[in-house]
């Protein structure tokens, strides 16, 4: 399984090192059977996060019919206020700090990104999984209408608002697309797909490794609905 993980202006570095690091080790302890990868839409750069200036360097452009896993993280910033609206002007590259997490998850509409990840979603070799505003990502480019996910505890309301099932829990399995919830979600995200598609026992030995307990149950659309309490 090959992992991409999307980078764009301002993203949340947690999201994407947890996940990367928990698939990465995983990747070690099945003598390769997991490789990842730090992509963007623009291809190789150096893209900075919403984090102080972090940045990490993306190496190769997004491929969205690559058969594996492609994650893409939320971005971090201020919260914001409700009246703000997402900024689509600025290009790539151009992340002022201080900018608001909707400013810089709304410039995602106005890259590459939207159309790379519809035609990921539209092949059957891929799964797309995001973290925290990640989902919001795919939400606001009008891909998970009907779709079951999680995201961030602050924007579940927005994620119902795109036409999307909200979900509240930690992570959200719906096929070909797993969603985590807030931030640190990315260890038990990256652990539950290294279960799914490796095998429980490389996913034990990582969690073992990094001394980190999964929370929570992972929802998936199945069984008989619960009765009111």
């Amino acid at each position: 399984m090959h992992a991409q993980f999307v980078l764009f202006d301002g993203f949340d570095p947690l999201d994407v090192i947890a996940p990367y690091e928990v698939l990465s080790a995983g990747g070690a302890a099945s003598a390769g059977a997991v490789s990842v990868e730090l992509v963007s839409a623009e291809g190789p750069r150096e893209v900075v996060s919403g984090t102080g200036g972090l940045a990490l360097r993306a190496t190769a452009a997004l491929d969205p019919g690559r058969p594996g896993l492609i994650v893409i993280p939320g971005a971090a910033g201020r919260i914001g206020d409700p009246g703000e609206t997402p900024d689509h002007d600025a290009g790539a590259g151009q992340t002022p700090q201080g900018d608001t997490i909707p400013v810089l998850l709304g410039r995602t509409l106005a890259t590459e990104l939207p159309a790379l990840l519809r035609a990921a979603m539209e092949s059957p070799d891929v799964t797309v999984s995001a973290v925290c505003g990640g989902s919001l990502v795919l939400a606001m480019a009008g891909l998970l209408e009907g779709r079951c996910a999680t995201t961030h505890h602050m924007g579940l309301d927005m994620l119902d608002a795109t036409g999307a099932h909200a979900v509240s829990a930690r992570v959200v399995d719906d096929g070909d697309l797993v969603t985590g919830a807030g931030v640190t979600s990315g260890l038990d995200l990256g652990l539950y797909l290294l279960e799914r598609e490796v095998g429980p026992r490389i996913a034990h030995a990582v969690e073992e490794l990094f001394a980190h307990e999964r929370r929570g149950t992972v929802w998936r659309n199945e069984g008989p609905e619960p009765a009111g309490f």
